[in-house]
């Protein structure tokens, strides 16, 4: 499945960090293999379902108990990935549209999606790209694991919080940089337990909350979190805890009135 690096296309964008594409490009096959290189993601999901539901029903006074309580809302997985919460959030009743930067990727989500009959509209492209085409407003987006992989922070969140809509709500979700992060989530997750390739995280890209909280609050949106995310190796399982230190969720709403976005 490797390809040789001319081989993968890259997106040009000032976000965009080729690095970090030809890395995900090169284990793309794998995103729907529990057990696989993205086993840490499949495990996680679970904590960040439940989160993503809370928060959006609570939000956006949904009914918790439907079985479909996205229904009718628009949502944007921008950094999608295989598809991992785009489908989830699909049977949710969300029309989804998932953005990545890596075609491999898209191309994985394209055909997992169509194998479980899915209808999620799956787009090579990167935030900005979004933004300068005039696209429709989202009422969630989903920013979950992707800016401690791109190459502009700012440029990226700003970009992002430009496509919510009045009232819409962003949940934002990364690592901490901070010494207990580089112990557990890079020499422990990548180099002791072998969970993620080595080299998937670099410390000089984890973000702290503050750095991720100033373009979303300079964009007009309320910003609330951290909301720390800790493993517990006993139970095997994610949870949520008062400790940000390593994994962390924000979540970002755009008031109903206000100024409009400044991208």
């Amino acid at each position: 499945m490797a390809e040789a690096l001319s081989e993968i296309r890259h997106l040009e964008s000032p976000t965009v960090d080729p690095g970090e594409i030809e890395r995900f490009s090169k284990i793309a096959a794998d995103w729907w293999n529990p057990r696989g290189k993205f086993r840490p993601l499949h495990k996680f999901n679970p904590v960040r379902l439940k989160f993503i539901r809370d928060v959006v029903t609570v939000k956006k006074g949904l009914d918790a108990n439907a079985r479909r309580p996205f229904a009718g809302l628009r949502l944007l997985d921008i950094g999608c990935g295989g598809g991992l919460l785009s489908e989830p959030m699909a049977r949710l009743g969300a029309k989804v549209v998932g953005v990545d930067a890596a075609e491999r990727n898209i191309k994985t989500a394209k055909v997992h999606a169509a194998e479980n009959r899915l209808d999620i509209d799956y787009r090579w492209g990167a935030a900005e790209v979004l933004l300068d085409s005039g696209e429709a407003r989202f009422d969630i987006i989903l920013n979950m694991e992707v800016v401690e992989h791109v190459a502009d922070v700012e440029m990226f969140l700003r970009a992002c919080a430009g496509l919510l809509a009045p009232g819409g709500v962003m949940i934002v979700a990364t690592i901490n940089r901070t010494s207990k992060a580089f112990a557990l989530a890079i020499v422990g997750a990548e180099r002791v337990l072998r969970w993620l390739p080595v080299g998937t995280h670099r410390y000089d890209k984890l973000v702290k909350p503050g750095e991720a909280r100033a373009p979303l609050a300079a964009e007009g949106l309320d910003v609330e979190g951290p909301f720390g995310v800790a493993y517990n190796p006993l139970a095997d399982a994610w949870s949520l805890s008062n400790d940000s230190a390593v994994n962390y969720m924000l979540t970002a709403t755009r008031p109903l009135s206000g100024p409009a976005p400044t991208s």
